[in-house]
């Protein structure tokens, strides 16, 4: 929430975040972050998909409809490339085209007798289905993506039909409120007041697509750190504050300890006050300064005291001040780089892979020869000459 483009929004993208992973019960976040006002929808939103003609006359809010999700295309068919038909009278070729309207219409009957008033599918609905479920109040959509099905399942109910006969009521979902809205320059399907809610959509608007992509990461990250907070349920005050505290803990317990294994343990707590330090050395502030005031605030008991980079002291109660973090990411820090630091302890030595020799072309001569050759010549010795 610190990031430079969204720092003046922080209140409101942090309430988001909180409600976002609040509304899952503890389950995993299935967010869909589109880049056009911003708001949670506690149920499933998703960009209208493509339609046909007819689409203008079908109603768009419907409250406590039956939703049959379908994996069926409702469309006439094209003829495939190459493909032939012998026929020896018109008749014969009237009635294929008979045959594959009957089918289709056939279909279109049996999604009507089941009571739906919304019919999603993954496959093509074309200009027939749509006008013809137009004529009797049903909405639809077609070309729906999968996953955006998957989530609409996930809240309303039902399974996904695969054939459109001997569809049960078991097999339709349901929710308290669908409508079709404007938000922004796009028009979203909306699914609220789901009896099965397990997601939501979170719908972002930015001047640019660089500022979407930046409050993307962000609210990813602070998705995470919230849902590991509401997973965990322990929380530490952060700036710091454990770092200290631990260090002090640890330095005090090495005082106990004879011999050499003292001087490593007071290396480990020295090594946790790096954390307060690279925070005031960050915020511009005198580390050393803000060191000293924080050891002496834990020596009186004051275990949350950490790194305040906006107050003139330099230091707060970081619990009171609500900056926390949860305690198994700090957990999880402090084991990683204790396991690192005693794997680099654990080498004792370097193997070094020997260079290759060059190979051997010839009888080596003896030694010391090259170099009273060079000697010689350095004399300034020569044939026939002194």
């Amino acid at each position: 929430m610190s990031s430079k483009l969204i720092h003046s929004e922080k209140p409101f993208f942090a309430n988001m975040v909180v409600d976002a992973a609040l509304c899952l019960d503890q389950s995993d976040l299935d967010e869909s972050l589109i880049g056009t006002p911003s708001l949670l929808i506690n149920s499933v939103a998703f960009k209208k998909t493509f339609t046909y003609a007819g689409e203008e006359q079908q109603p768009k809010l419907f409250h406590n409809p039956p939703i049959l999700c379908l994996n069926v295309e409702l469309e006439l068919k094209a003829e495939k490339d190459n493909a032939e038909v012998r026929v020896d009278a018109v008749s014969e070729y009237q009635a294929i085209v008979d045959a594959e309207w009957e089918i289709i219409y056939r279909k279109l009957e049996a999604i009507e007798k089941t009571g739906a008033n919304v019919v999603f599918s993954k496959l093509p609905i074309g200009d027939l289905a749509t006008q013809w479920f137009a004529d009797r109040n049903i909405f639809c959509a077609g070309r729906v993506p999968s996953g955006d099905l998957r989530r609409v399942i996930q809240a309303v109910g039902g399974s996904i039909q695969s054939t459109c006969s001997d569809i049960q009521p078991e097999h339709l979902g349901t929710c308290g409120l669908f409508d079709e809205r404007q938000i922004g320059g796009e028009r979203y399907n909306v699914f609220q007041d789901c009896p099965k809610a397990q997601t939501c959509t979170l719908i972002l608007r930015g001047g640019a697509e660089q500022f979407i992509d930046e409050v993307e990461r962000s609210l990813h990250d602070a998705i995470m750190v919230v849902k590991r907070a509401v997973k965990n349920g322990e929380i530490v005050a952060g700036g710091g504050a454990i770092e200290m505290e631990l260090s002090a803990y640890i330095r005090s317990h090495a005082m106990t300890i004879a011999g050499k294994l003292q001087l490593i343990i007071s290396a480990f707590a020295k090594a946790l006050e790096i954390i307060p330090r690279q925070i005031s050395d960050n915020a511009g502030i005198d580390s050393t300064d803000i060191l000293n005031k924080l050891r002496m605030k834990h020596a009186q008991g004051q275990k949350w005291f950490g790194v305040d980079v906006d107050g003139p002291s330099g230091i707060r109660d970081n619990m009171e001040a609500f900056v926390w973090e949860p305690s198994l990411v700090k957990v999880n820090a402090i084991s990683s780089a204790v396991e690192a630091a005693c794997l680099i302890l654990s080498i004792d030595e370097t193997v070094r892979n020997p260079q290759s020799e060059a190979p051997n072309t010839g009888p080596k001569a003896p030694p010391g020869t090259a170099q009273r050759a060079m000697r010689g010549r350095g004399r300034g010795g020569g044939i026939g000459r002194r």
